[in-house]
């Protein structure tokens, strides 16, 4: 039988997309290389709000493997799907912590705004959606995002410390720490500077090995174990009832929303920027089986909720496997074999994510603070495409971006975003184009600012 006769070509259409097996395996490869960081990092950040580390590695590293061999049965894509960085620390630092609720209501809030993104999808609405935000409140929304998680990057390594004067300050750049976080910055962002594939995973390894090496982290207790019965604890827990409930609140419905605004469009982005990399757009340069692929990632979000890993989104880094010719889903089916693989590595992934006590009641994870610094520079990028000189386009995006980091709070940037963007309209006497959906938005975040007071003195 020959090579393109075989169930494999045929099904994933290789002949027709031109490539074969070696390019799809080695882009599968590529891509899990460039995103593996995941493993180690949404671990230690949902680990600080109270989640069990060795469950989160466990159920991270499924939720990746699972729904990205979905995606490419489904679409025929080569695309790759993880916990978000970003959504994960607005679940841990935002939700959980600022608003002192439990880890099963944050991860409820995550299934609620997948089973929004479904919706919507199956509903033919995503379009209404996309066309009523102005496309400079959802650059700045990246943008304050990147700021966000290289705020947290920085903290994790011990380099921005609280100060009791000023609320942030310098941290002693002379401690263990600091320094092995910093080298791996330092790695991250030169190789990056070089276009070396992998920067992030090589900034991680470095703050780790300096890490072993001058006695700041604990070598591993082994190389390798079966999974325990107690690293599958976190599945479920979002799809209680109760938990389900408590986030239909005042306070989070708007959380909701804004999660949802966040995992939406970074998918569009996301698929759009990997598809025109690899041509792959359709003959009307659009993305192809767009639909199919928005409703796997949706199902995915939810699912990252149920399993207690925040939400699974679609990777840019897919277009590192895109680069060595990954054109079909065959790719992502290897991708996510190999997330499966790490189930058996917890005691690795425990060494690079591990906490590092600096004080009393504070605990950093310098080795994983590379990987948040640099996603952060990857993001504020995104702030180029934004008009600065358009008044309608400047101040909603200012608002967002300086709102988000500066609240530690993604919805209450977008709020404040969007009561800048409507007032804007209204002064430039422009009211008539401000989509309805933006008015609708209005009193959803004007009660969430005002959640405290209605509590209080309404319900």
């Amino acid at each position: 039988m020959s090579a393109t006769m075989h169930p494999v070509p045929r099904h994933f259409a290789l002949r027709e997309r031109g490539t074969t097996v070696r390019r799809e395996v080695l882009g599968g490869v590529v891509t899990f290389l460039t995103m593996s960081y995941i493993v180690f990092v949404n671990p230690a950040i949902l680990s600080s709000a109270g989640l069990p580390f060795n469950a989160v590695a466990v159920a991270t590293a499924l939720a990746a493997a699972g729904f990205t061999i979905l995606m490419g049965l489904a679409t025929n894509l080569p695309f790759a799907l993880a916990s978000g960085l970003g959504i994960n620390a607005v679940v841990a630092f935002d939700i959980i912590l600022g608003r002192h609720v439990s880890p099963q209501v944050g991860m409820a809030c995550i299934v609620l705004e997948g089973a929004v993104a479904v919706v919507l999808v199956l509903g033919g609405l995503r379009e209404a959606v996309v066309r009523a935000v102005p496309t400079s409140l959802k650059l700045a929304i990246g943008v304050g995002i990147g700021l966000f998680i290289t705020l947290v990057g920085l903290r994790d390594g011990g380099i921005v410390v609280n100060d009791p004067a000023t609320g942030i300050g310098l941290g002693d750049l002379t401690t263990g720490p600091a320094l092995i976080a910093l080298a791996g910055i330092l790695t991250g962002l030169g190789l990056a500077a070089a276009r070396v594939r992998g920067a992030i995973l090589f900034g991680i390894a470095t703050s780790t090995v300096l890490g072993l090496v001058f006695g700041v982290l604990d070598g591993p207790s082994a190389l390798a174990r079966w999974p325990h019965s107690g690293d599958f604890s976190t599945i479920g827990d979002g799809l209680s009832a109760s938990a389900l409930s408590d986030a239909l609140t005042w306070t989070l419905v708007p959380v909701i929303f804004a999660l949802f605004m966040t995992d939406f469009f970074d998918t569009v982005g996301t698929a759009y920027a990997v598809t025109s990399a690899g041509g792959l757009l359709d003959e009307h340069g659009e993305v192809p089986k767009i639909r199919p692929l928005l409703l796997v990632d949706s199902v995915a979000a939810a699912g990252g909720g149920a399993m207690g890993v925040s939400s699974v989104t679609t990777y840019v880094e897919s277009g590192a496997g895109v680069a060595e010719g990954a054109r079909t889903g065959l790719a992502s089916v290897v991708t996510g074999a190999l997330f499966a693989l790490t189930i058996f590595f917890v005691p690795l992934i425990a060494v690079v994510g591990q906490g590092v006590a600096v004080g009393k009641d504070t605990t950093i994870h310098p080795a994983i603070a590379p990987a948040l610094v640099m996603v952060g520079y990857l993001m504020i990028q995104l702030v180029q495409g934004i008009d600065w000189e358009d008044p309608e386009s400047a101040v909603p995006a200012f608002l967002v971006i300086v709102g988000v980091p500066l609240t530690f709070s993604i919805s209450a940037g977008i709020g404040l975003g969007v009561f800048g963007y409507v007032v804007t309209m209204l002064a430039r006497r422009r009211a008539r184009e401000v989509h309805p959906i933006m008015w609708a938005l209005v009193p959803l975040f004007a009660a969430f600012f005002a959640s405290d007071w209605l509590s209080s003195h309404v319900f």
